[in-house]
């Protein structure tokens, strides 16, 4: 049999990646972004337009190459794109294995 073991929140810290906490805040930011441009059923031009980007970034953030973004960009972009982003830091109810025990970042667009 089997031995299923649960992970944390964060898969990033789960599988031992570094600034697993920045990675995850990065994910949440695109996966906003993305659900806001296809709720305004956006092209990637017209969001790279409002985003005053170029449309291969809009194709990476589509497809979460999120090298490239920082989380303050991320957030910029949300905010042009009429979107309220916010941060709770908290401090974590159990420390887990790959807890780096700073808390966890969750980032809500509202």
């Amino acid at each position: 049999m089997e031995k299923i073991i649960h992970g944390s929140t964060n898969v990033f810290a789960d599988i031992g990646l570094p600034d697993a906490t920045e990675r995850q805040a990065k994910l949440k930011l695109a996966l906003a972004i993305n659900d806001t441009i296809t709720a305004r059923k956006l092209t990637q031009t017209q969001a790279a337009n409002l985003l005053e980007i170029n449309q291969p970034k809009i194709s990476a953030l589509a497809n979460y190459k999120l090298e490239g973004f920082s989380v303050e960009r991320l957030m910029n972009f949300l905010t042009a794109l009429d979107r309220d982003v916010e941060i709770i830091i908290r401090k974590p109810r159990k420390r887990s294995k790959g807890s780096t025990g700073r808390g966890e970042i969750r980032v809500a667009a509202a």
